[in-house]
């Protein structure tokens, strides 16, 4: 079993940034495909981004358009996802999810990943 733990959300103005963390514990995290999602109320959960063990391909939602960057410190165990240019319609409460997959493949859906976060409320004030 992994655990994760979301951290760095809070309330931000339109056009700041914020970097979110997920911690994970346990041994392998490298053999783990990361994902980032967000769920705002009322609505299903929304794929972000995805980085593969190494770090060596990630994927993401087109509609990102370059505001948010995934990224992970094996050495740390650490994943993160930098958000940048920030607007009101971001605010959710975002999830990191992990899937063991030592073959390093990418998922866009949510039903792929094994292990969730908590989850880390985002506010976005305009």
């Amino acid at each position: 079993q992994v655990q994760l733990v979301e951290s760095g959300g809070g309330s931000v103005q339109a056009g700041g940034s914020l970097r979110l963390s997920c911690a994970a514990s346990g041994r392998t995290f490298s053999s783990y495909t990361m994902g980032w999602f967000r769920q705002a109320p009322g609505k299903e959960h929304e794929f972000l981004a995805a980085i593969t063990g190494s770090g060596g391909s990630t994927s993401y939602r087109p509609s990102m358009e370059g505001r948010f960057t995934i990224s992970r410190d094996n050495a740390k165990n650490t994943l993160y996802l930098q958000m940048n240019s920030l607007k009101p319609e971001d605010t959710a409460v975002y999830y990191c999810a992990a899937d063991y997959q030592p073959g390093g493949s990418t998922y866009y859906s949510a039903r792929e990943y094994d292990y969730w976060g908590q989850g880390t409320q985002v506010t976005v004030s305009s």
